[in-house]
């Protein structure tokens, strides 16, 4: 059974809930929040932002944040999986439209 954290985006004050198996790319899109990303595999960096608080462990080997970044606070959202509540800045991240039947 996979736990379910509450991930916020900055300076939005969005919220959503991101399972442990999946990333946090993934959740946000399930919630109607795009955040900027590419490749979607640790490698582009399209993704990258700075995570405030929280902890999250990733699904790849290495992904492309050298240890300066990883202590800084970078994240890579397309690769990185919830294992905490988590606030992030994501300045470049927007909303999806859902119409309404």
């Amino acid at each position: 059974m996979s736990h379910s954290h509450v991930v916020t985006v900055m300076p939005f004050g969005w919220r959503f809930a991101a399972s442990g198996s999946a990333s946090l790319l993934a959740a946000a899109r399930a919630a109607g929040i795009v955040l900027p990303a590419s490749c979607r595999n640790g490698t582009c960096r399209a993704c990258m932002c700075r995570m405030t608080s929280g902890t999250v462990r990733y699904g790849i080997e290495w992904p492309g944040l050298s240890m300066e970044e990883k202590r800084d606070g970078w994240i890579l959202p397309c690769v990185a999986q919830a294992d905490s509540d988590v606030v992030i800045e994501a300045p470049g991240a927007a909303r999806t439209h859902v119409s309404c039947a």
